[in-house]
C-alpha cells in the first residue's frame, strides 16, 4: 500500500510553524532531522516531534486524532526508560485571526511530542564511531536493558511461534521486491523456517513463561543515547504492538545485530554476556540465531528499499551466515587467581562460534548471582565455602551443557583447582558431543598476588591472601594444555590461540 496524504493535508503550514524560530522563546536557529515517519525540530534546549500524515500496512497517522492517540503512546511508553527526555504532548492549533499557535483555544491542527534535547555526539552510534563504546558503557547499558525487560508488561497475545512466522513471511514479502539476488533470498526463507522448526516448541513455552513483553521494538544504536552519563533506550515503537510485543531476547537481537554489522563484534559479545549473567535468559539460547538473521533480514530489504543496495546485500549475507553457525565447542580456562583467565576468554569469545561469539560463564560472576548481587559487590568470607563453591561450579556445568546443546561456543572461566572440577568440565563436552580444551594458565606468585592487589571494580573477590593459600592448595596433576601467563595478556593470549588453532 502506498503511503497516503491525512485528510488535513501534506502539514506544509504545520512544518512552516515548527521550521520558525519566532514559534518559540529565545530561539535563534531552528534545525531539522528527517524519518519516514517523523520529522524532528530542534530549537533551543529541546526537540519537537510531528508525525507525518501518512498511512502503511504497519502504522496509520493518516488524522489528526490517530496522531494525538500515537504522541499520548509514544510518551507513556518511552517514559518507562527515558522520563529525563520525553516532557510532554502538546497541540498546535489555529486560532481566530487564522495564525497557528501552540494550544488553547482553536481548531486543533496537529501533535508533537516535546523532549528534553540532548547532544547528538551522546548517542551511542556516533560514540561507538568515536572509539568510545567501553567496557563501562556496554556493562550499565546491558543493566539498563535487562532491568526494562524485567519490568516491562507481559504480553500472551503476540510473539511465540506464530509472532517469529509472520516476521519471516513479510521478510520474504519484502525481500522479493528488492533487487537481490532470489537464489539467496529463497535461501534465506527456507533456513529460516527450518529454525523455526526446532525452535517453535520453545518460543512458545518462552511466551507462556511472560518472556513476550512489551519491548523497545526498534533497539539499535541510534535509538540510545548517554545523559547524564547513563545510556538510555528513546524512540521505541509506539504504532505497532505486533512490532514491539515481542520475546526479551528478540528485541535485544537487533542491538547485537546492529553492534556486530558495525563491526562493534567485541562490545556485541559483552553486551550478550553481561544480559545473560543479569537476566538469567541462557534457555533462550536456541532462538538467538534465528533472531539475529531476522533483524538483520529486516535491515536488508529496509535498505534495499531506499535504494542502498550495497548495504542491504552486507545484511543480506549476514541473515543468511548467522543461521549457519559453526560447531559449537567447550573451552575451559583454569589456572589461580591473577593468572588472567577473564582477560583471555573475553579476548576469545566475539570469534568463537555463533554470533554474537561465545558465551563466557564465570564462576566469579555466578557466585555473585547466587546471592542475588550485581557481579561487582563483594561477598563475606563465608560465601567461599566448599558447599556454595560446589553449587557455583554445579551452575556453571548446567549453563555450559545449555549454551553447548544450543549451538554455541562456551568457555568456562574459573580457578578449577581441583581434579574433580576441572574433569567435571570435560565430562559436560562429551554429554553434548561437543570438543573440549582445557588450558592452564600460570604465573609466579609474587606476579600473581600483585596483578589482584591492583584490580579495581572487578567480579572477584580475590586478595594477595587468597593466592597464597591457593599457591599452597594440592592441585593434582595438571593435564590440560598449560601456558605461562607471565607475560603481557597479548602474549599470553597468542600462546593460547596457537594452541587452540592445533586443535
Amino acid at each position: 500500500m502506498a503511503p497516503v496524504r491525512g485528510v488535513y493535508g501534506d502539514q506544509q503550514e504545520v512544518i512552516a510553524f515548527l521550521s520558525n524560530p519566532s514559534s518559540y522563546s529565545g530561539v535563534r536557529r531552528v534545525e531539522r532531522l528527517e524519518t519516514h515517519i517523523s520529522l524532528v525540530f530542534l530549537a533551543g534546549g529541546y526537540a519537537y516531534k510531528l508525525k507525518r500524515a501518512i498511512r502503511f500496512p504497519y502504522l496509520d497517522f493518516s488524522t489528526v486524532d490517530q496522531r494525538r492517540q500515537y504522541c499520548h503512546a509514544e510518551l507513556a511508553l518511552n517514559r518507562r526508560t527515558a522520563p529525563q527526555l520525553y516532557r510532554e504532548v502538546r497541540s498546535i492549533v489555529r486560532g481566530a485571526d487564522g495564525r497557528l499557535a501552540w494550544g488553547g483555544a482553536g481548531e486543533v491542527i496537529d501533535w508533537v511530542v516535546v523532549m528534553k534535547r540532548f547532544a547528538q555526539d551522546q548517542r551511542l552510534d556516533v560514540i561507538a564511531k568515536a572509539g568510545n563504546l567501553n567496557l563501562p558503557l556496554v556493562y550499565s547499558l546491558a543493566a539498563h536493558i535487562a532491568e526494562f525487560h524485567s519490568r516491562a508488561d507481559v504480553s500472551r497475545s503476540h510473539g511465540g511461534a506464530h509472532g517469529i512466522a509472520g516476521v519471516i513471511e513479510e521478510n520474504d514479502t519484502c525481500l522479493r521486491g528488492a533487487a537481490l539476488p532470489s537464489s539467496q533470498i529463497e535461501e534465506l526463507r527456507k533456513c529460516s523456517e527450518n529454525w523455526l522448526r526446532r525452535v517453535a516448541g520453545l518460543l512458545d513455552l518462552r511466551r507462556a513463561d511472560g518472556k513476550v513483553r512489551r519491548c523497545h521494538g526498534d533497539l539499535h544504536l541510534r535509538n540510545i543515547c548517554v545523559f547524564d552519563g547513563k545510556p538510555i533506550l528513546f524512540d521505541c515503537i509506539e504504532f505497532s504492538d505486533a512490532f514491539a510485543a515481542i520475546d526479551v531476547l528478540y528485541d535485544l537481537s537487533f542491538l547485537l545485530m546492529d553492534l556486530e554489522h558495525q563491526g562493534y563484534g567485541e562490545s556485541a559479545n559483552l553486551l550478550f554476556n553481561r544480559y545473560l549473567d543479569l537476566s538469567a535468559e541462557d534457555k533462550g539460547l536456541p532462538a538467538m540465531p534465528l533472531f539475529l538473521s531476522l533483524r538483520a533480514a529486516i535491515r536488508a530489504h529496509v535498505a534495499a528499499s531506499s535504494g542502498i543496495l550495497r548495504e542491504a546485500q552486507s545484511y543480506l549475507d549476514d541473515a543468511c551466515q548467522g543461521l549457519r553457525p559453526p560447531p559449537a565447542r567447550l573451552l575451559a580456562i583454569g589456572g589461580l587467581s591473577g593468572t588472567g583467565k577473564s582477560t583471555i576468554a573475553a579476548a576469545l569469545a566475539p570469534s568463537l562460534g555463533a554470533r554474537p561469539g561465545a558465551r563466557v560463564l564465570r564462576s566469579d560472576v555466578i557466585r555473585k548471582r547466587l546471592f542475588g548481587l550485581p557481579p561487582e559487590v563483594r561477598l563475606p568470607q563465608e560465601a567461599y565455602s566448599s558447599d556454595i563453591s560446589d553449587r557455583v561450579y554445579g551452575e556453571l556445568r548446567r549453563l555450559a551443557s545449555i549454551a553447548l546443546r544450543a549451538g554455541y561456543c562456551v568457555i568456562l572461566d574459573a580457578v578449577s583447582l581441583r581434579p574433580e572440577e576441572r574433569q567435571s568440565f570435560a565430562e559436560v563436552a562429551r554429554e553434548a558431543g561437543s570438543p573440549f580444551t582445557g588450558i592452564w594458565l600460570e604465573a609466579p606468585g609474587a606476579t600473581l598476588a600483585s596483578r589482584v592487589k591492583a584490580r579495581k571494580n572487578d567480579a572477584s573477590d580475590a586478595t594477595p591472601e587468597i593466592v597464597e593459600n591457593q599457591l599452597q592448595a594440592d592441585s593434582g596433576p595438571i593435564y590440560w594444555q598449560r601456558i605461562n601467563a607471565v607475560g603481557t595478556s597479548s602474549d599470553t593470549l597468542t600462546a593460547v590461540r596457537k594452541t587452540l588453532a592445533g586443535r
